[in-house]
């Protein structure tokens, strides 16, 4: 192995639809980015040696990690492992203090823990943002947000099945290849992207089907990971329902704007800047989708503005007041019944997640929400039970 030769960077799984785009954002000469998308054996693996009182996401988290090294497939020596930390009350926050100690007792002590936050945790463990990983980053937010509604509301119409998938799949490729290539990455181009697979997607042939709509909301892991939720998609389209799941780009910008305090005032002029930007590209993604006849909840300061009067917007520890913002949002866009799916074991979900569950039910009239958590202590049994209740509820 030549000393050009770029490091192994492992990112635990966490955005199914958009880490095949996002990871060329971490992408360069130094680090190959590989995502961990096999979860078999995780969470035996996490709970022999994490405590089972951590968050569910923890122990899969951890789980994976270890199996990966522990797979053979990844030099120890040339390897980094990448973590996100919220930097909130989120007992994610302290995964690499404690998984640490986990790796060095298994003999990985020399394959670092990188961490991904704004709010300076673990400085010396921090990896290095640029403005090139940004500028991939908001593309592939995008363009994943764009793939990520459009397949949704076409698959259960399509005619013949698998052509959305397959047109998916073509795209992503397609995409990919722009961020691999660091080309037509301007805001421009990146809209220009949006406008084509719009009209890819609408031009898929589609027959008239009777489906439930379920908008599913909640934490960013049992979200956006079916790992973290059971496969929940593949559970949904198979009792023929159209799952509605906000963009990536609506959780970003929310931890922006409720995460940069407690940085130096010119780190935080710069995110503010950042912030705005995106939020101006995100309003115009949403205008393409939109003329494409594709059901979009509204841009972040119109979607922040829906969860006044339902909660306090300084409720901003995990979920916080995005997950009755974009409630509301689904609710009135037609999707009344909400799944709201949490990780047993968090504490924020327990309090900001699952505590606003009767309040929204009482304010949004003619709804119908009902929470699950995933833990290691059920089995799929108790969960699908509940979402069985929702589906069979006529409203």
């Amino acid at each position: 192995m030549t000393a050009g030769t770029p490091r192994t960077l492992l990112i635990p799984a966490l955005f199914d639809a958009h880490w095949p785009l996002l990871r060329w954002a971490f992408a360069s000469e130094r680090w190959h980015a590989v995502v961990l998308d096999s979860g078999e054996g995780a969470e035996a693996l996490g709970l022999r040696h994490m405590h089972n009182d951590l968050c569910y996401p923890f122990v899969l988290i951890s789980g994976q990690v270890l199996a990966a090294l522990r797979s053979g497939r990844y030099a120890p020596e040339r390897t980094a492992v990448l973590i996100s930390q919220a930097g909130d009350a989120c007992r994610g926050s302290c995964l690499i203090r404690l998984l640490r100690p986990v790796l060095d007792r298994e003999g990985f002590p020399q394959v670092p823990l990188l961490s991904l936050n704004v709010r300076g945790i673990e400085r010396d463990a921090a990896l290095p943002v640029t403005p090139a990983m940004v500028r991939r980053a908001a593309a592939a937010v995008l363009w994943g947000d764009a793939l990520l509604l459009a397949r949704n509301q076409v698959r259960p119409y399509e005619a013949h099945p698998g052509e959305t998938d397959a047109l998916w799949h073509r795209w992503t490729d397609r995409l990919s290849a722009d961020l691999q290539a660091d080309q037509r990455l301007d805001s421009r181009s990146v809209l220009r992207r949006c406008r084509e697979l719009a009209a890819d997607f609408r031009a898929v042939p589609t027959m008239e089907r009777r489906v439930q709509k379920i908008a599913v909301v909640g934490d960013i892991y049992t979200k956006y990971c079916r790992l973290g939720n059971w496969d929940l998609e593949t559970y949904l389209a198979e009792h023929r329902c159209e799952m509605a799941v906000n963009g990536l780009s609506w959780y970003v910008l929310y931890y922006l704007d409720t995460h940069l305090d407690g940085n130096s005032r010119l780190f935080q002029l710069g995110g503010r800047a950042a912030m705005d930007w995106f939020a101006a590209l995100q309003a115009r993604m949403i205008r393409i989708l939109r003329g494409s006849d594709f059901t979009v909840p509204p841009p972040y300061r119109e979607m922040k503005a829906l969860a006044e009067g339902l909660t306090p917007v300084s409720c901003a520890v995990g979920s916080g007041w995005l997950l009755a913002a974009e409630t509301a949002a689904w609710v009135r866009a037609g999707y009344r019944k909400v799944l709201g799916v949490l990780p047993f074991g968090c504490l924020p979900g327990h309090i900001y997640g699952r505590g606003q569950f009767s309040l929204l039910q009482r304010r949004l009239p003619g709804s119908l929400i009902t929470g699950v958590e995933y833990d290691a202590s059920l089995r799929d049994g108790t969960v699908e039970s509940r979402i069985r209740m929702l589906l069979d509820t006529e409203l």
